[in-house]
């Protein structure tokens, strides 16, 4: 096993690594841009390391500023942790090259799984089953244009190099196409480098279920069940559930074959996502897979029982894995809430600025995986995620009443952020009933930005207002200064 793990990223993903690190004995080494000089994860690492810059382009994307603090500070392995450079081949390359352990999958793999179009035709070739599609090299707008009228609309047309709702765009008509398949190569070359698209048939009423897998460097591959991920706004997950509330156990078993057999055909080892489209009839198909941990894995931990970061660590040491696939049993149900600094209300547009005020959730059954504290800044440099608020219980009905409880306890003062958007998306009917799919956002967006008890927002706010003229007007009258005691009293009022 290593004796040093260098964390190759920040925020909470990089605290929860160095939380199994320490668990482990294994000493932590955290890198860290300028704007993240103060931030969480380099106060609770054993050694930190700065790359300089503000952007990720200056710090945690520049390779060569990351081998270099590796092999100074004598890490023998690197965490990517998800985003950044979990996914890049060429830095995974580069750590063999420099005699250092890279945390995660062969380069290989993730090279055939990370371009869209050559992992279809791989997965084709394995006998996983694949959305209808067009994909070929310089795929022009007629080609385009003629496949969906062949196949009927709606298509969807995605970035080959792509992910994260980047280069995509689902066209319902052929008046839409030209203008849809234009604006899809520009994102995707503005966004990856690399402006091919590739075209699927839409699916109607889709859900996305993504299995989780865990392979080691000795050819044994496992699954470890399934997580919804079907609450989405703009192509990104915002709340995801293990087990999926949708599919039962015969099609849980064939999903997770299909995924280990598609882990197999790449060669893959260490933990990875075999995500998949399921349409209303209960038909699935390959959407891609994650080569690497993935931001929900907590949902997975908590039924399982498996510590996956400390299995990634296993593997990547060399060890054969120790669990056998009749070893995995589902128990209980798990939810995960992503806490963004962001405005619901304004398309969720990021919120930065200062947390002045920070009370986070526990009790029974409730984990929040966090990279932030009272009195951080949430920067317009980096994703606004805040926390990953999970909870566990032994069923499904009594976890959302649990999730509940855990947000009604999270107090952030100073940004604004979709708590109580997650509320809203908690009690919908559709969801309390588990009949929802990737449209429940968009087709229920009114209901979920309603806000509720304006009244008593007004009332506070009168309160506080006679509380001001009351209080303060004679002080103002006399022109002294009142306005820092008001910012104090204001700051304590958690409404504000």
């Amino acid at each position: 096993m290593f004796d040093k793990v260098l964390i190759a990223n920040r925020g909470e993903i990089a605290v929860r690594v160095i939380r199994t690190l320490k668990e482990m004995g294994i000493k932590s080494v955290a890198v860290f841009s300028d704007i993240d000089r103060k931030s969480f994860h380099v106060n609770m690492a054993d050694e930190a390391y700065p790359l300089g810059g503000k952007t990720s382009a200056e710090s945690y994307l520049v390779m060569d500023k990351i081998i270099e603090v590796a092999k100074k500070s004598d890490a023998q392995a690197i965490h990517p942790g998800y985003g950044f450079l979990s996914e890049n081949e060429k830095f995974a390359k580069m750590c063999e090259d420099n005699g250092i352990v890279f945390i995660g999958p062969p380069p290989s793999a993730i090279s055939s799984m990370g371009d869209k179009v050559t992992a279809r035709r791989i997965m084709e070739k394995a006998g996983v089953p694949i959305i209808p599609g067009l994909e070929k090299e310089g795929l022009t707008e007629e080609e385009g244009l003629k496949f969906a009228k062949r196949v009927g609309f709606p298509v969807m047309i995605k970035a080959s190099a792509g992910g994260g709702g980047k280069g995509m765009r689902k066209v319902l008509n052929e008046s839409e196409f030209s203008k849809a398949f234009r604006q899809a190569k520009s994102e995707a070359l503005s966004s990856f480098g690399d402006d091919r698209v590739y075209i699927e048939k839409f699916l109607e009423e889709p859900h996305h279920i993504e299995i989780q897998i865990l392979g080691d460097k000795h050819g044994n591959v496992i699954y470890l069940g399934e997580r919804e991920c079907s609450v989405q706004r703009r192509h990104q997950k915002v709340i995801e559930e293990s087990p999926s509330p949708f599919i039962d156990d015969d099609m849980r078993k064939k999903m997770g074959e299909t995924a280990v057999r598609a882990a197999q055909a790449v060669g893959y080892f260490n933990a990875g996502t075999v995500e998949f489209l399921v349409d209303k009839h209960k038909n699935f198909y390959f959407l891609e897979m994650n080569t690497r941990l993935q931001v929900e894995h907590p949902v997975t931990e908590w039924v399982t029982g498996v510590d996956l970061v400390e299995y990634q660590l296993r593997v990547a040491a060399g060890e054969k894995l120790d669990i056998k696939q009749e070893d995995v049993v589902l128990r209980g149900h798990s939810i995960e809430c992503r806490i963004y600094a962001e405005d619901p209300e304004k398309n969720f547009m990021p919120s930065p600025g200062k947390i002045e005020r920070l009370i986070t959730p526990s009790g029974p059954g409730v984990r929040d995986d966090s990279g932030v504290f009272e009195g951080a800044e949430v920067s317009l440099y980096y994703d606004p995620m805040i926390s990953k608020l999970t909870v566990f219980h032994r069923n499904r009905k009594l976890a959302i009443s649990r999730m509940l409880r855990a947000l009604d306890e999270y107090v952030v003062a100073g940004i604004k952020t979709n708590i109580e958007f997650h509320k809203r998306v908690l009690t919908h009917p559709d969801f309390v009933k588990g009949k929802y799919d990737t449209t429940f956002i968009d087709n229920n967006i009114d209901y979920l930005l309603e806000r509720e008890n304006v009244n008593e927002d007004i009332a506070i706010v009168a309160s506080l207002i006679r509380y001001y003229n009351s209080s303060f007007a004679g002080k103002v009258k006399e022109g002294k200064k009142t306005s820092s005691k008001w910012k104090d009293y204001a700051k304590n009022c958690w409404i504000i």
